[in-house]
């Protein structure tokens, strides 16, 4: 699932604004501090509602403890590939801008789709899953799109220009 998130996030051409902005140094951190923004926000969100889901599923779903995991596994998959959209524009709410003209992204998310049900409906011995019924799959769906909004709504909170690893070094100074 990474190895196919990080090829769709590679096919996409560099913008204009992109290209107008100066080049990072080698010093520079890896994660800046719109990813780390962008990053710990979808991190909470999964987090929770991975583990609402772990302890309590089975009662919330009125599920068995197989088919309760085949909903975290769906739910976390679902999640990135949500997420991937939000990836592709780290500083723009609308991460959906130029998608048609993407095709090999597109085809991309389409494939790990069809991956993720062939897992959870086909691949039942292999993957230790349970078949999920249409209300499953949509609660899936549901809570993983969550993620559009949040991006777009952690995208209005500000972000510091001085790198992370500096803040936190200003913190432990106090």
């Amino acid at each position: 699932m990474d190895t196919m998130g990080a090829l769709a996030l590679a096919t996409d051409r560099p913008t204009k604004e992109l290209m107008k902005k100066p080049p990072v140094g080698r010093t520079e951190p890896l994660i800046s501090n719109v990813m780390w923004r962008n990053l710990l926000a979808q991190a909470v969100f999964q987090v929770a509602v991975l583990l609402i889901f772990q302890f309590t599923g089975q009662a919330i779903f009125g599920v068995s403890e197989k088919i309760n995991n085949t909903l975290i596994f769906n739910t976390f998959v679902l999640c990135q590939v949500f997420n991937e959209f939000n990836s592709r524009k780290l500083e723009k709410k609308n991460v959906f801008e130029g998608i048609l003209t993407n095709k090999l992204f597109l085809g991309i998310i389409g494939v790990t789709i069809v991956l993720q049900v062939i897992m959870v409906e086909l691949l039942t011995r292999f993957a230790d899953t349970q078949r999920l019924n249409w209300g499953q799959w949509g609660i899936c769906v549901g809570i993983a799109a969550i993620s559009w909004p949040i991006g777009w709504i952690v995208k209005c909170v500000p972000v510091s220009s001085t790198p992370v690893h500096q803040l936190l070094a200003r913190c432990k100074a106090f």
